[in-house]
């Protein structure tokens, strides 16, 4: 894989698609990363959908779950896909829509402050070695470059928004992806 760094909030070199769906942060606040997983349909890898959703052309008549979901305006920052390429949507600096309803140790709005990352997959199928080596070299850039991220400020959907979401699910290794991280870890 192709080392990676950020310049004016986008990871280069990787692909970008942008997305409609974002605006700017209240407070121009990063302090929290949170891990997501998608598939579209549910299950099924590949096939371009995910850009599609997040670039709000979705086509409702192309699978029969799309027609439920063909009109959220939603975004991720990043997208790690199941060989670990890397698709960026929105800007770091930019809030991107991907938490929705949520809340991290008593603070709402988790957007606002909040990094999304997705990963393709779903909650029981196991991620591949490529998107965990991808993903913790994205969280340490992300590390290095923002003050207000720390290594336990890292949470899944489903942490944040629980009974809402499952996401990443039992199939992600979260004992893996921290020991990833280790050697970056910031003085308390």
């Amino acid at each position: 894989m192709t080392k990676l760094s950020i310049e004016d909030g986008w990871l280069t070199p990787v692909r970008r698609c942008p997305s409609p769906n974002q605006d700017a942060r209240p407070a121009g606040e990063i302090s929290l990363v949170v891990v997501h997983n998608i598939s579209l349909p549910p299950g099924r890898f590949g096939g371009g959908h995910i850009d599609a959703l997040f670039t709000n052309r979705l086509d409702p008549a192309a699978d029969p779950y799309f027609a439920a979901i063909a009109d959220l305006k939603v975004s991720a920052h990043v997208l790690i896909d199941r060989a670990g390429k890397t698709t960026q949507y929105v800007p770091f600096h930019r809030r991107a829509w991907h938490a929705g309803r949520s809340c991290f140790q008593g603070r709402e709005r988790c957007n606002d402050f909040s990094i999304g990352i997705e990963l393709e997959g779903c909650d029981d199928i196991p991620y591949e070695e490529a998107q965990y080596r991808r993903l913790a070299e994205i969280v340490r850039l992300l590390l290095e470059r923002y003050p207000g991220l720390t290594p336990e400020r890292i949470t899944g959907h489903s942490d944040i928004a629980p009974g809402r979401k499952t996401d990443p699910g039992p199939a992600f290794d979260w004992a893996r992806f921290r020991r990833c991280l280790e050697p970056c870890r910031k003085p308390s």
